[in-house]
């Protein structure tokens, strides 16, 4: 089969498979969405994704052509987002899985990961900030939540965030961090006195570093790190102000979920 043969196939690539035949009860807007997603898999990421795999490399070289799809922060309202609802979300993870598993975990830790609990707990100059750049893949986030002793019980972190006079200071470590590396920003998650709050650190902050994780079986094209603290200052306006407790960060987990519902 030609290669010309499987670009005009690929958008009708997920009907020929659908046996139950739920696209019938499919919008026309959210066909168009995984149809184009549909398309940009086959045209432009799997061309590059095998020798990204082999070479452990995430291929930063697609997020233009990626972010101009409206896929960043897609569910999201103004600031740049597509504002699409939750099954066009779904149908765009469903689309850039069968890619590969690195594209719609960066998608998905950009989106619901980054980009939501900035919308959904930041300030407006927070918003204004960080959001439309991100929408245009000019800027990455990551999530720093997991923890190498915790695992996936967060509720027992250590990372831990002190007032010092109007500033906070972060020290501990998260591990297993999608996008670790890429980041322009980490939402991290601490230990206050106030209970557990999220901070947006910047890459360039002093004691902020990231290690990739290398030698990987599985995710090898995507972006894995470690994160380390080691007494990172950075000001009142670093945290998320309406983030409160453990749910918060729980809330992003649930919305990267292949779109479920942001209540």
């Amino acid at each position: 089969m030609g290669d010309a043969h499987l670009k005009a196939s690929a958008p009708n690539l997920a009907a020929a498979l659908d046996f139950l035949q739920l696209d019938a009860d499919l919008a026309e807007a959210e066909k168009l969405t995984g149809q184009a997603v549909a398309r940009w898999v086959q045209e432009r990421a799997l061309p590059l994704i095998g020798p990204c795999f082999e070479s452990h490399r995430f291929p930063r070289e697609l997020l233009p052509s990626l972010a101009e799809l409206g896929v960043l922060g897609a569910t999201l309202e103004g600031y740049g987002c597509a504002g699409l609802n939750d099954v066009s979300y779904g149908l765009i993870c469903r689309e850039l899985e069968r890619g590969d598993s690195a594209l719609r975990s960066f998608v998905s830790v950009q989106s619901s990961l980054c980009m939501l609990p900035i919308h959904a707990y930041g300030s407006e100059l927070q918003r204004q900030r960080w959001l439309p750049p991100m929408a245009r893949g000019e800027l990455i986030g990551c999530f720093g939540l997991t923890e190498a002793q915790g695992g996936s019980d967060p509720q027992s972190m250590r990372t831990t965030a002190r007032r010092h006079g109007g500033d906070w200071v972060l020290s501990g470590a998260k591990m297993w961090i999608t996008n670790g590396t890429l980041a322009d920003v980490a939402l991290i998650w601490a230990q206050t006195e106030e209970g557990i709050r999220g901070f947006l650190i910047e890459r360039a902050t002093p004691g902020f570093s990231a290690q990739e994780i290398g030698h990987k079986f599985s995710l090898r094209a995507s972006d894995t790190a470690a994160l380390f603290l080691d007494e990172v200052r950075v000001p009142e306006a670093a945290r998320l102000p309406q983030a409160q407790g453990l749910k918060a960060a729980l809330r992003c987990l649930s919305h990267a979920r292949y779109g479920s519902p942001r209540r």
